[in-house]
């Protein structure tokens, strides 16, 4: 029953790919950590840290990796959760793929028509909520800590995260940032 649960969760979020895979991880979160209850939120943030540390799509990865815990987590054997990976992962492509080869003609022809501008321009502000509700959803307190539980480790979680979001945005090298702050990590963690 998983299976055929899976196919279908990850089948339409994969229908509302616009935005990227950023875009999905709410999505994802929703299905799988608050309506189906097959991941943790710790699980789920740890499938995120991993999906973007491997090559390939964010919301691939996650649906991979999605795909593989919730049915460990239900009990079945390795084998199956094999299985289970690849179908989450062809399961969120393969509507979206679907659909650009049927619509890809037209856009090539029509991509400046007003028509076709009018579609989209809703889709910009949906796909900003998407990404900016994923970065909530990341925002929690096995990412952050607890200012309840241990305030040094908020406190510092917090100057980190705030530190990074300034420096990026002044143009330095994510890539940069990242290895900083993930050595700044290793030696206050």
């Amino acid at each position: 029953m998983i299976f055929l649960q899976l196919f279908y969760v990850f089948s339409k979020i994969g229908i509302f790919n616009f935005g990227g895979g950023y875009a999905m991880l709410s999505l994802i979160y929703g299905e799988v950590v608050t309506h189906y209850h097959w991941l943790s939120s710790a699980e789920f943030t740890d499938i995120v840290a991993i999906s973007q540390s491997t090559p390939g799509p964010i919301g691939i990865n996650a649906a991979t990796y999605c795909g593989y815990t919730a049915v460990i987590n239900a009990g079945y054997p390795m084998w199956t959760a094999c299985i289970a990976s690849v179908m989450a992962s062809l399961a969120i492509m393969w509507l979206p793929f679907i659909l650009m080869i049927a619509i890809s003609r037209y856009l090539l022809h029509h991509k400046d028509a007003p028509f076709v501008q009018d579609i989209f321009k809703p889709l910009r502000p949906a796909i900003i909520g998407l990404i900016a509700a994923a970065a909530l959803l990341l925002m929690n307190k096995d990412n952050f800590g607890s200012p309840t539980t241990d305030l040094p480790k908020f406190i510092i979680s917090i100057i980190i995260f705030v530190a990074a979001f300034v420096v990026t945005r002044l143009k330095a090298n994510p890539i940069l940032v990242m290895l900083v702050c993930g050595i700044v990590g290793v030696f206050i963690y």
